[in-house]
């Protein structure tokens, strides 16, 4: 595991399951899946097309903060679009570096054809960036003692 390493590896090692939610859902019933599957952020869909991400943040500032209702708020009136994609090909580092840049925590990452491969988040890079220094870390050690 590297920082240059691709997001394709990533989403090999984690699973590229993605989940989902239709942009005229309610954010109550986006919110319910997210608590279900234990996640942060659901791409939106309509036609097996990206056209938005809705996260938790979404909510706390433009539900709670804002009196608005959410279960009577449509997905599509709250979430981020146009969503911020990467490729298969980016690299962890560069995935980071946008993630930082952008203030966000989900990140879609699209195939060639422009279709939906994954979606990293940025735990999942922090995690692959810390195993990458431990495998160092142990390499330069095994070096130091003569084991390599």
């Amino acid at each position: 595991m590297k920082v240059l390493d691709s997001l394709s590896m990533v989403l090999k090692e984690k699973g590229g399951q993605i989940w989902f939610i239709d942009p005229t859902a309610t954010v109550y019933e986006a919110l319910e899946l997210m608590a279900d599957k234990s996640i942060g952020a659901l791409l939106v869909m309509q036609a097996n097309r990206l056209i938005g991400v809705i996260s938790e943040r979404d909510y706390a500032r433009k539900i709670i903060l804002t009196g608005r209702s959410s279960k009577t708020t449509a997905v599509s009136e709250i979430m981020s679009s146009p969503a911020m994609t990467v490729t298969l090909h980016t690299t962890v580092d560069d995935a980071m570096r946008v993630m930082t840049e952008q203030r966000i925590r989900h990140l879609p990452v699209l195939d060639g054809d422009r279709k939906v491969a994954g979606v990293v988040s940025l735990g999942d890079l922090v995690k692959w960036i810390i195993t990458s220094h431990e495998q160092m870390i142990e390499q330069l050690e095994s070096y130091i003692a003569g084991r390599a």
